[in-house]
């Protein structure tokens, strides 16, 4: 029996309290795995697991949108920094860049990790194998797309309304 792999989301929060000050730093951790597309012909899946790789492939199609407008979105920021002018756009709008997050629920729930105040890394997973060659190589692609997005990124802290000595009893 052919199973398709699931593309699947975890996150958690946590509140760090510093009992050295009356500070607490609020992290958010979200780990993703995309689960690689999904081929219909290569799986042989049908059915309601044909379905679901079609909708994770979707959801994978708008993600590659959304890191494609983020990497361009920097990538014209940096010349606009070398007095490039406004990024030179085709759509009229003096370089504006639309980030499609809204197109997919993935894309919805990584928007803060994609182009927020994350600090974001991807591990990509590749083959040696000559079968799949093509897949490694529009994974590199993708992952070269994705190390050009920069995030300016803050700390989040907030003031505890609890002294440490209270705090710690």
């Amino acid at each position: 029996s052919s199973s398709s792999s699931k593309s699947s989301s975890s996150s958690s929060s946590a509140l760090l309290p510093n009992f050295a000050s009356t500070e607490c730093i609020h992290a958010k951790l979200t780990l993703v795995d995309l689960a690689g597309s999904e081929r219909l012909k290569q799986t042989k899946v049908v059915g309601k697991s044909a379905q679901e790789s079609i909708c994770i492939n979707k959801d994978l199609f708008v993600l590659g949108n959304v890191v494609s407008a983020l990497s361009d979105k920097n990538q014209q920021k940096k010349q606009q920094f070398k007095g490039g002018g406004n990024g030179g756009g085709d759509n009229g709008k003096s370089g504006f860049i639309h980030v499609p997050y809204r197109d997919s629920k993935l894309t919805r729930l990584l928007r803060e990790s994609l182009g927020g105040n994350c600090c974001t890394v991807m591990v990509a997973c590749i083959s040696p194998a000559d079968s799949n060659l093509e897949e490694s190589i529009n994974t590199l692609r993708y992952a070269q797309r994705t190390r050009s997005i920069s995030n300016n990124i803050k700390q989040n802290v907030a003031k505890a309304i609890l002294t440490p000595e209270e705090s710690a009893a």
